[in-house]
């Protein structure tokens, strides 16, 4: 492998089922020797990383943490923003003005939650911005191979921002036919602004502006993909994020015709 040729070391491919049922292993080798993890993203960015760290310390072994990009913090580059205009980021959304973070699992024939949705309208009540992370699903067991004692794993998935959009726009309309829709003036709907963004920070980076219904049949091309659904837009933001969408008279369009964007 070329890490360990870099590197002059052992490097040992740490997939889930390490991490969360060899993590005695990798604990024990570190009473001895030093070790490095080496995650995707936010070292904290899964209970799994926090409970490795809690352990170590309960054991005594020393930890040094070395923070990491994250799409947590470089989805700015939409133009949406979390925070005072001077922390735009590149995406024109300001950091501060981004609300509690979903996630948008893949639904099944027999499991479809949706509790995610209401986490959506409430920030929207408040005029935030949220950042849905897509599901990734990779070296996931089928579900044959749970009653065998070989493991069979299912082919790497990755969601797409047109799969969550479809997966919204369903949760939409079954809200809307069950009369359950409380926050009805801030409710998401297939006019509610979304950004999708795609390969952030690499040289073929996508964004692109539209509505939640437009987003259902957009293309960004391979993974990863990270879904924004907008709060109150800033003028601000919506100069920067204009030259994501397809005019700035269509977005001013879907804009208007928001009551939570006006």
């Amino acid at each position: 492998m070329r890490q360990e040729q870099f590197y002059e070391c052992p490097v040992i491919l740490a997939d889930r089922d390490l991490v969360e049922q060899g993590s005695d292993e990798i604990l024990r080798d570190a009473l001895t020797k030093d070790i490095a993890f080496l995650v995707v993203g936010d070292p904290f960015g899964a209970t799994t990383h926090t409970d490795l760290v809690l352990r170590a310390q309960e054991a005594g072994i020393p930890c040094q943490v070395v923070h990491n990009a994250s799409i947590m913090n470089a989805i700015g580059c939409c133009g949406l923003q979390f925070g005072h205009p001077c922390f735009q980021n590149e995406n024109g959304f300001q950091l501060y003005s981004f609300g509690e973070t979903v996630s948008i699992p893949y639904w099944t024939d027999t499991w479809q939650p949706d509790s995610f949705y209401d986490k959506i309208a409430s920030n929207r009540s408040r005029g935030l911005h949220t950042l849905c992370l897509l599901d990734i699903r990779v070296k996931e067991p089928t579900t044959e191979s749970l009653t065998k004692k070989k493991k069979e794993y299912q082919a790497p998935c990755y969601m797409s921002v047109s799969e969550a959009a479809h997966q919204l726009l369903q949760i939409i309309k079954r809200r809307k036919e069950t009369g359950d829709h409380q926050n009805r003036d801030v409710i998401a709907s297939e006019k509610t602004v979304c950004v999708g963004v795609a390969r952030v920070g690499s040289p073929s980076q996508k964004i692109v502006a539209c509505s939640l219904e437009e987003m259902r049949t957009t293309d960004l091309g391979s993974p990863l993909h990270s879904l924004v659904i907008a709060g109150r837009i800033q003028p601000l933001e919506l100069e920067y994020l204009v030259q994501f969408a397809a005019s700035k008279e269509a977005l001013e369009q879907l804009i208007a015709s928001d009551p939570i964007l006006i």
